[in-house]
């Protein structure tokens, strides 16, 4: 279950930029993290579904 787009980044040439948060599960112990990153607009699918 992956969350979407927290906010943009709003600073001088970062406005073409999403910093985006999404939930991954270890295959190891089942336990739940965060993966965050900031990505640009257009690759924000990408991220999400994991290419």
């Amino acid at each position: 279950m992956a969350k979407k787009a927290v906010g943009k980044v709003k600073s001088g040439a970062g406005k073409t930029m999403t910093r985006c948060i999404k939930v991954v599960r270890s295959e190891k112990t089942g336990a739940y993290t965060f993966k965050e990153s900031i990505v640009l607009n257009e690759d924000v699918k990408g991220f999400f579904t994991g290419k």
